[in-house]
């Protein structure tokens, strides 16, 4: 598992604004959730950052044509790319691309011809390039797609930050791992209806606004994912729950669950995402209000 309307403003101003603290907290404790939203926000805003996404096009077995121009399978953004680019060819598992004679697509500092850039042995699909716009493979199930990028997206110059609740260190509790007798796998449904079998070491036990609750975890290298949602969900959060990352348990089986690091899966932030969705026993009966808030109109 990995970790729109827009406006103007600088982002030094909105953090003010929007990270407000309940007085009484540690000043270390707030100045850390700070600095974690700081790097948070400058992380979308990155080359490989969710907000520059310009398109997510399936490929269908066999040539794929690709281009700016109305009559192609792939239609890119309008001015974005040359009208015939060139085509992407599906062929047993594995995607070639062609560079229609004349123009010009990049693959790290070598203009390309004809190059594979997807076949199941890939560990990291290649990424090409043409003007500002930047694409390379995803699989999703027996789907494969192109994830289109934009450097110049409106997206990004427009991006004012993300709004939160006020930090809050009641929201920062202590967990208990409960181990799963055997090594055990959850499903975990994506927002296209696609499942996939995640590992799951546990169920994460703790204690909010007096009551127990329980929470699945997913295994994501040395931390645990946990996809959740909650009854601030639609109306203040995003619609269909928000992720957490925490560390894996110590050995007495505790670790800490800090809802101010509660944020938004990419789906909040574009429509060409392929986000998991929390599994159903992940649904809070309380409102979390800690974390990121719901943004634009996602």
């Amino acid at each position: 598992m990995h970790r729109s309307n827009f406006f103007k403003p600088a982002f030094w101003i909105t953090s003010a604004l929007m990270l407000s603290f309940t007085n009484g907290d540690d000043p270390k404790y707030v100045e850390e959730i700070k600095n974690w939203h700081k790097d948070r926000v400058e992380s979308l805003k990155k080359e490989d950052g969710w907000l520059n996404l310009a398109g997510l096009y399936w490929l269908k077995p066999g040539s794929n044509s690709f281009g700016d121009a109305p009559d192609n399978q792939i239609v890119f953004p309008k001015g974005k790319s040359a009208a015939h680019l060139g085509r992407l060819i599906l062929e047993n598992g594995e995607v070639w691309v062609e560079t229609r004679p004349g123009e010009e697509i990049w693959q790290g500092e070598e203009p390309i011809e004809k190059l594979k850039i997807f076949s199941a042995g890939n560990h990291e699909p290649l990424l090409l390039r043409h003007r500002s716009l930047r694409w390379y493979v995803i699989k999703r199930g027996e789907k494969y797609g192109i994830r289109l990028r934009d450097l110049e997206h409106p997206a990004l110059t427009n991006f004012k930050g993300i709004d939160s609740y006020p930090i809050d260190a009641k929201w920062k509790v202590e967990a208990k791992l409960e181990i799963f007798p055997d090594e055990r796998k959850i499903p975990i449904t994506d927002v296209l209806g696609q499942t996939s079998m995640q590992v799951s070491p546990g169920t994460l036990v703790f204690t909010l606004k007096g009551k127990e609750h329980r929470l699945d975890a997913v295994e994501s290298g040395d931390e645990l994912f946990i996809l959740f949602a909650d009854k601030t969900n639609h109306k203040h959060t995003y619609q269909s729950g928000r992720f957490l990352y925490a560390k894996k348990p110590d050995a007495g089986g505790k670790t800490t669950l800090d809802f101010n690091k509660a944020y938004n899966p990419p789906c909040a932030f574009t429509e060409f995402a392929t986000c998991p969705l929390p599994p159903p026993q992940n649904t809070l009966s309380i409102a979390v209000s800690a974390g990121e808030k719901r943004y634009g109109e996602h």
